[in-house]
């Protein structure tokens, strides 16, 4: 079973994507980029869904440290967040995010689609 590590501080939203999401993969959830970045190393999941409003570590900072480690540089990793601003995509796609979603932009089962779709085929 394929894991995906959630870095989010919302505690309620970590809620509904785990269950939406146990049935079929193994879900590892950290509430700020401390955490999430340890437990990156530590787990080694199959893809990672990055708030970048994080306590702690914010998520630009989480996603530049995983892409320089060489044990997690290859994880697939999946913006989530409520920041749309041009320069914020550009960077964060910039440093090495696979996918960025806008949340206030999709349905709970569009955004569970398009995290399906990025564990089955990474590199598209």
């Amino acid at each position: 079973m394929k894991t995906i590590l959630f870095i989010e501080d919302e505690a309620a939203l970590q809620k509904t994507f785990k269950e939406a999401l146990q049935n079929d993969y193994k879900i590892v959830s950290a509430l700020d980029g401390e955490i999430g970045s340890k437990l990156a190393k530590t787990k080694h999941p199959d893809l990672i869904l990055l708030d970048l409003i994080l306590p702690r570590m914010n998520g630009f900072e989480v996603l530049e440290k995983l892409k320089k480690d060489k044990e997690t540089k290859d994880i697939p990793i999946v913006v989530l967040t409520n920041l749309e601003k041009v320069e914020d995509v550009d960077k964060a796609i910039e440093l090495g995010a696979t996918t960025y979603l806008v949340k206030a932009n999709y349905s709970l089962e569009e955004m569970i689609e398009k995290i399906k779709r990025a564990l089955e085929n990474p590199n598209d």
